[in-house]
């Protein structure tokens, strides 16, 4: 048993939340204190347990504290639990970027440690402005991204973000990215406007080639902009797009990555190899912290002749032995078991799922579903047009305003509703903004799938 009120008077004292405002969660302090997580479960010190529709923020895909993992963890710390990785080297690491190389998509064969998703794409844009510098294009400074683009929290990776709440207050230290339109489109029509979307980055891209480093893309779903779906045709364009003009092509598979998608990478489905390919969240399984950027032997060919033109960056915990043990594992528990084909059989029952809400309940606006996400966009204005199945990949409504990327629900916001009404059902969610969404381990068994969709639907139908 834990000290219960122990435990929340620090936390009230000196925890500092992430996208929290403080004041007001101090003021309402009623946070789910976990005490133990098994699958898709989380179990609270009140010995309620509760379905985790976003995998802890999308990074259990093999739910928690899975038993291979945490027998890998153990294994590995009675060996080694940490050497620097400058100048040396050890079996999880070495073995871990072998098996990368073999699961990547073609040609994607270096293999660069790091952290996290953000620190994964630092290290990206990184190595995009020196890559150019040293192959003698030294204008090649400026990056672009899509409207309403999410790709971590350091500096480098809130420069290439197009969520304006999220970049505003650091407006005066970014670098140069220009923010073209995102080809999600912005109506209700269910017929994605990614042609004219194109169009736009294609015209930029001809005209100012000569001063562009790359194009970072998140692969066919815009996560924290609210589960926005393009179609894998824009990817391609834009791969080509990149190959004419000698600009580097970065995917952010952070989030869609590891079979999110039903492929075991976003670009997979688009039959795309970027130059770049950052990777993280499931990259452990949800256990530890660890990240990677993988690239080609053309880009690191940029970096051959010396120290003067070596890549001179590095965290303390770079190829984290830890953490190298538990990724290997997360990769043979996807060769042996039907981690990805199992997404199938997930996926037709999210959709299900939004078939019933579009066809019952006239507050939910909008559905968009590809692999094993879910996105049910609320609103209390009707849509325009019913269609009477829900498309895998849609159009949402809108670029995201300051509502609906608030995450933390302080709002009157539908979705947060929508949120209390599912916590007092037994199912964690966490809407951004009006758009409930759901991203569970994607090994959950069906019945506890089908429990967590029949809580979305109740938990909907009760705010209607």
């Amino acid at each position: 048993m834990i000290d219960l009120p122990r435990v929340l008077a620090a936390d009230r004292a000196h925890v500092w939340h992430p996208y929290t405002p403080m004041d007001e969660w101090r003021a309402r302090h009623d946070p789910l204190v976990v005490v133990r997580a098994e699958g898709p479960w989380l179990e609270l010190a009140s010995g309620e347990r509760l379905l985790d529709g976003n995998a802890s923020w999308w990074v259990s895909t093999l739910g928690h504290n899975h038993p291979r993992l945490v027998e890998a963890l153990r294994r590995q710390s009675e060996r080694l639990c940490h050497v620097a990785l400058a100048g040396i080297t050890h079996e999880p690491a070495a073995l871990l970027a072998e098996e990368l190389a073999a699961v990547a998509p073609r040609g994607l064969d270096q293999v660069f440690y790091s952290d996290d998703g953000s620190t994964a794409i630092e290290a990206a844009v990184k190595m995009a402005l020196q890559f150019h510098a040293q192959r003698g294009a030294p204008k090649k400074t400026r990056f672009v991204a899509l409207d309403g683009a999410f790709h971590g929290e350091t500096i480098g990776a809130t420069s290439l973000g197009g969520v304006e709440v999220f970049r505003r207050p650091f407006a005066s230290v970014v670098f140069d990215c220009v923010h073209v339109p995102s080809p999600a489109g912005e109506d209700v029509s269910c017929a994605p406007l990614w042609g004219e979307a194109f169009d736009a980055i294609a015209e930029l891209v001809e005209r100012e080639h000569e001063t562009i480093a790359a194009v970072v893309l998140e692969p066919i779903v815009q996560g924290a902009a609210g589960m926005r779906m393009y179609p894998p045709a824009y990817l391609r364009a834009v791969r080509d797009l990149c190959t004419r003009h000698d600009v580097l092509l970065i995917i952010d598979e952070v989030f869609t990555g590891y079979g999110r998608l039903g492929a075991m990478w976003g670009c997979d489905l688009a039959e795309v190899v970027p130059d770049l390919m950052c990777i993280a969240k499931g990259f452990t399984g949800g256990l530890l912290p660890m990240a990677a950027t993988l690239t080609s032997q053309r880009v690191l060919s940029a970096f051959d002749g010396g120290r003067a033109r070596a890549f001179l960056y590095g965290h303390s915990y770079c190829g984290n032995p830890l953490g190298a043990a538990v990724a290997r594992e997360v990769l043979a528990i996807y060769r042996e078991e039907p981690i990805v084909a199992g997404v199938a059989e997930r996926h037709a029952r999210i959709v299900a799922c939004g078939e019933r809400l579009r066809a019952r309940i006239a507050l939910v606006r909008e559905v968009r579903a590809v692999g094993a996400i879910g996105a049910f966009e609320l609103s209390a204005v009707p849509a325009v047009t019913a269609p009477s199945a829900v498309p895998t990949i849609s159009a949402p409504s809108a670029v995201p305003t300051l509502e609906t990327t608030d995450d933390l629900g302080y709002t009157a916001s539908i979705g947060w509703r929508v949120y209390d009404e599912a916590r007092r059902r037994g199912a964690y969610l966490r809407p951004l903004g009006d758009v409930v969404y759901v991203t569970p381990p994607l090994n959950i068994p069906l019945p506890d799938l089908d429990r967590l969709l029949s809580i979305v639907e109740e938990s909907i139908a009760a705010v209607a």
